[in-house]
């Protein structure tokens, strides 16, 4: 295309260096929001991919966003589920989190508890004694996936649902997947190519990557979609990372692919995370495999230690798996947008896989670039700022969510679960918050999507409640919403007997969708 742009300061080609789902889905969110100015020449997508790197491929497990998200972007989900050994994702169970013990487990669901806009049903629960769980006293989801169950049946539309979801999918297979969808249907140049240099304007700005493979790759906007090595924003543009291992201690994981014993076997339509001594074990299942990790602390166990209870945990056929080691260096950058250079994904920071808040992250920031697109590079300061703002304040939020899970802990028995609840490793946000909610519960309207926040509140009930918190109730304060309240228990004991009844089998859905493919929106 003509680079006008050299002459009026406006914004036409975007340059996405780097690949993998961070690379792929900000090209394709930003591609499908400009559509009509790719088609007429006004615009470009560019994306330089290194054929040398190899794809990170940890985050299989994604936010129900990504439905929107993808939709959006054209995709099928019928073919994402043909394409990218998909299942379905209902939430996350945690074990062993809060005593340790056997009977020690609670459901974060992704469906909203029943009436949420119109009533908080928590003190309510509260003030019964929470005989049932809070998750099934509020929400069919927990039962559902006790059951095996998915969450929607085979007449029911591409990316609509019976209960909320996510997805578990094959992070290797899902960003060449990406790639095929982009370069094909949304116009993304696809430029195979290992970057040599970075070159810059006097002023700071990035002008151009300079390639082995395609010579010079020249740009307006560049987004560092380079993993941790963080080429334009780490390298080129000194951006400092900051580290926050003094709140979030787990630094090394170590990933298994585990084969099932029967191909019929049953696939969790829900994350499994399972506490250990120093951290924690990821349980993904996918139609072909499961996908387990033991995500620790270093500093409170040894890599061999950590290796010896994720085969623990896996069992009998598991001694001679291939056992991959990926360090984490939790924390983010100090600015993610500065001069003409933002960086998405790993570039931008990453923090454990707890809550799956890797690709979520990577949606927003495309989504917030993609719709804020400065049109010249004299307002692209000014987007930087907001963009700069919003994203500080979600990676704070993040981090506080993912303590949370700490500090509630009521166990003891090694130093890491200590520490963590040394009021020192607490953020003072989290730890204003954790004061409040001990007289009030949290419940407000914030939705998924909402600029500033990417938990909800009900996420922090599911959490708060499910492990044990308690939240000081007057009867009085909810005696006039009784009524409304045990009405909407009915409702949701009505709708998890209606779920159980009608909802397919997971891997059976899975395999009807493959076979016969879902009906378009």
């Amino acid at each position: 295309m003509r680079r006008a742009s050299a002459v009026s300061g406006a914004v036409q080609t975007v340059v996405i260096v780097g690949g993998g789902t961070a690379g792929w889905l900000t090209a394709g969110v930003i591609a499908a929001r400009h559509k009509a100015r790719i088609a007429a020449g006004q615009f470009e997508v560019v994306l330089v991919e290194s054929p040398n790197v190899p794809i990170i491929g940890v985050g299989e497990g994604t936010w129900p966003t990504l439905r929107t998200t993808l939709r959006k972007m054209g995709v099928s989900e019928t073919d994402l589920f043909r394409e990218c050994d998909a299942a379905f994702k209902q939430g996350a169970r945690f074990v062993g989190w809060t005593t340790g013990a056997a009977d020690d487990a609670y459901y974060h669901p992704l469906m909203l508890p029943q009436g949420f806009a119109q009533l908080n049903l928590a003190p309510h629960w509260l003030a019964e004694g929470g005989a049932t769980s809070f998750c099934d006293a509020v929400c069919p989801q927990g039962q559902v996936c006790d059951a095996g169950l998915a969450p929607k049946t085979i007449a029911t539309a591409e990316y609509e649902a019976v209960a909320n979801y996510a997805y578990h999918l094959d992070a290797g297979k899902f960003a060449p997947f990406l790639q095929r969808h982009c370069t094909g249907t949304l116009g993304v140049r696809h430029v195979p190519a290992d970057v040599r240099s970075v070159e810059q304007t006097e002023s700071g700005d990035i002008a151009a990557v300079v390639t082995e493979q395609a010579g010079r790759v020249a740009g307006d906007l560049f987004v560092d979609c380079t993993g941790f090595s963080a080429l334009l924003i780490g390298e080129a543009l000194a951006v400092p990372f900051v580290p926050c291992d003094d709140v979030l201690f787990c630094d090394t994981a170590l990933a298994v692919q585990m084969p099932y014993d029967d191909p019929d076997a049953p696939i969790a339509s829900h994350t499994i995370s399972t506490a250990q001594s120093a951290g924690w074990i990821w349980d993904i299942g996918l139609p072909t495999r499961r996908g387990v990790g033991h995500v620790f602390s270093s500093r409170h166990i040894t890599d061999e230690a950590a290796e010896r209870e994720l085969r623990q945990y896996l069992g009998a056929g598991a001694a001679d798996l291939p056992v991959r080691k990926i360090r984490i260096r939790s924390g983010h950058r100090a600015r993610f947008w500065k001069n003409n250079c933002v960086a998405v994904g790993l570039a931008a920071g990453f923090l454990e896989p707890l809550e799956a808040s890797a690709i979520v992250l990577v949606e927003l920031s495309a989504k917030l670039i993609a719709e804020q697109m400065p049109a010249t590079r004299g307002v692209m300061d000014i987007v930087a700022r907001r963009f700069n703002d919003v994203t500080l304040y979600r990676w704070g939020r993040i981090i506080d969510f993912l303590k949370l899970h700490y500090v509630l802990t009521k166990r003891r028995d090694t130093a890491f679960w200590r520490d963590n609840v040394d009021p020192a490793t607490i953020p003072a946000r989290l730890n204003d918050l954790l004061k409040l909610w001990a007289h009030q519960s949290p419940w407000f309207y914030d939705e998924f999507d909402r600029l500033e926040e990417v938990f909800p509140a009900a996420s922090y009930q599911y959490v708060l409640y499910g492990m044990g918190f308690r939240t000081a109730v007057n009867p009085l304060d909810i005696a006039g919403e009784t009524s409304l309240a045990h009405r909407l228990r009915r409702e949701n004991d009505t709708a998890t007997g209606t779920m159980a009844t009608k909802l397919p089998r997971h891997r059976d859905l899975i395999e009807r969708i493959k076979a016969y493919g879902l009906q378009p929106v």
